[in-house]
């Protein structure tokens, strides 16, 4: 079973403020061959960014299968224009945005002698630009290892069995939504990996188009899921932004409880109760954050990133169209950079941007809806930082005698548990060992200079001075 990772994005012009939604932007579905039917998709990530100007929607997907036999396909107004981007743009607002779960605050523990430290291969595309059976081509392209198509019919069946015989298997439960988007005036994009590229050519693609719309269609997100699909979107904005149509909830520090035997919370698991309890058919918002351009540039511009981004090739010639009438297209890797950074930052260095990280597990019957989204009401900052109050398993502090600062536990040279941290333990034999996390280590002070009587007698004088403190305490009452 294989896993690789496909992006693709869309772009329109939206404005900021709510508006009333004309159109939906491309979401995609993956169709594969009937024989492979134990491909599957399992999560998706998408960054969803809004300027005055143009609204991009780069989506990623992670699969289980063999993603040569892969066809995508999206729904899209007009034509659009394909390119290629980077994962290292989904790891840059990943890193920026992810959710940190900071563990509650151990209670100090007491001390006197005792001492411690706390420590997709096919044929390729065949009818060129025009009139084909009821489907429009609109135009064809070459985009690095990928060969695409755009479409446009205002037949559905016309429009199936165009894809199919150009080798898209349409499964049946989708062909309904097929003929919504048809009905609803929207055209596709299909692509696929060209004849005689491997795997390992396989590169996130962006896809931009004029028009506006806060709305992702998700009902063809469901070609090729399982009973759920993990979907993880960031709105990239000058605001803050939720779901319209679908519930959503948050987890508080609160809710969630810290255990100290694994050093961990059960956050997953709140989660996962909350979406079941919601019937897997709502949005965790997790946070919404202020970004600087600097958060975002020094992993887009920084190593790896020289590595992953790589220029837009064509087959031998530079852009514009080859014999057939397919348009080939040329890149740098720099433009691809600094295309994927202008639309993070349309304003440039001097502009924050506004993150809102959104997660969901949705069920085959929610994707049955798109979403829409809308300019929250509260626009507040939330904060990616989850403090737990409560916990279980809590580490223990060493038991030994305040009175007269006896060590139990420590003296026998055993590490008890104490503090989250890490940190440093003398042994016996006089070397320093790291206490690991979630431990502490204690003993009692000796003299550098201890020899077998030494230690004899100390252990006598502690004897005999704990009698002499108890033979006091008698008097006394």
């Amino acid at each position: 079973m294989g896993k690789a990772w496909l992006a693709a994005a869309l772009g329109g012009a939206a404005a900021l403020a709510a508006t009333t939604v004309r159109d939906a932007r491309a979401c995609g579905g993956c169709f594969h061959p009937p024989a492979e039917s134990g491909t599957v998709i399992t999560d998706h990530r998408m960054i969803f960014a809004i300027s005055p100007q143009q609204t991009t929607l780069y989506d990623e997907i992670e699969y289980q299968g063999s993603p040569s036999s892969f066809a995508w396909v999206l729904p899209i107004h007009g034509t659009v224009n394909v390119g290629l981007s980077s994962d290292i743009l989904f790891q840059a607002i990943d890193q920026a945005t992810t959710t940190t779960i900071e563990p509650p605050t151990l209670p100090t523990c007491p001390s006197c002698a005792c001492s411690g430290e706390l420590g997709l291969a096919a044929p390729p595309i065949v009818p060129g630009p025009g009139e084909d059976a009821g489907v429009t081509v609109l135009g064809q392209q070459v985009v690095g290892p990928y060969e695409t198509v755009q479409l446009a019919s205002t037949d559905a069946t016309a429009l199936t069995t165009w894809l199919t015989a150009n080798g898209y298997s349409i499964p049946t439960d989708v062909s309904p939504i097929l003929d919504a988007y048809v009905s609803e005036g929207f055209n596709f994009l299909a692509m696929r990996l060209a004849p005689g590229q491997g795997v390992q050519a396989m590169r996130p693609v962006s896809v931009t188009s004029a028009g506006a719309g806060l709305s992702l269609p998700l009902r063809m997100v469901a070609a090729g899921t399982g009973a759920t699909v993990g979907i993880t979107l960031w709105v990239v904005a000058t605001g803050r932004y939720e779901p319209m149509n679908f519930p959503t909830f948050t987890i508080a520090g609160s809710d969630l409880t810290w255990d100290w035997s694994v050093n961990d919370s059960n956050y997953a698991t709140v989660r996962t109760n909350k979406e079941a309890a919601l019937d897997n058919a709502a949005w965790q918002i997790e946070s919404s954050l202020t970004l600087a351009p600097i958060q975002i540039e020094d992993v887009v511009l920084g190593d790896p990133a020289s590595a992953d981004y790589l220029p837009v090739p064509a087959p031998g010639q530079d852009a514009g169209a080859d014999d057939s009438g397919i348009t080939v297209t040329t890149e740098t890797a720099e433009a691809v950079r600094q295309q994927d950074l202008a639309t993070c930052f349309p304003g440039g260095d001097a502009t924050e941007i506004r993150v809102t990280r959104m997660r969901t597990d949705l069920s085959r019957a929610a994707l049955a809806n798109d979403l829409t989204l809308q300019a929250s009401v509260d626009q507040s900052v939330m904060s990616n930082f989850y403090q737990v109050t409560n916990s279980v398993n809590a580490p223990l502090c060493p038991a030994f005698d305040v009175s007269n600062c006896m060590c139990d536990a420590a003296s026998s040279g055993v590490s008890t548990p104490g503090s989250p941290a890490g940190g440093t333990s003398s042994g016996g034999n006089g070397t320093s060992t790291t206490a690991s996390p979630g431990q502490q280590s204690f003993g009692c002070s000796a003299s550098s200079n201890d020899s077998s009587d030494g230690g004899l007698g100390l252990g006598l004088a502690g004897l005999f001075g704990a009698a002499l403190v108890r033979s006091r305490i008698r008097r006394k009452r």
